[in-house]
């Protein structure tokens, strides 16, 4: 899960992501998830809490590497719009 944070841009560091889970601030389909490793599907929803925003995402695909912004998109549909 925390490489997926990472690769669709969520944050800027995989540590970053991985604290991000660890700490409770990530939900997979409504419930809690503490481990960094665990693995996420297609169709899977996040509720990410950030700074000062909460970012609800759709799983909509995987990727090997980290990209730019413009691929980062397309592993994910925003179900919330941001403000």
């Amino acid at each position: 899960m925390d490489k997926w944070l990472w690769h669709a841009r969520v944050v800027k560091a995989r540590t970053s992501a991985a604290e991000l889970v660890v700490t409770g601030h990530v939900r997979v389909n409504g419930a809690r998830e503490t481990s960094p490793g665990h693995a996420i599907k297609i169709g899977d929803v996040l509720t990410i809490a950030l700074d000062r925003t909460v970012r609800v995402l759709k799983v909509t695909a995987f990727s090997e590497r980290r990209g730019d912004a413009a691929s980062a998109r397309v592993l994910y549909e925003e179900l919330v719009e941001r403000n």
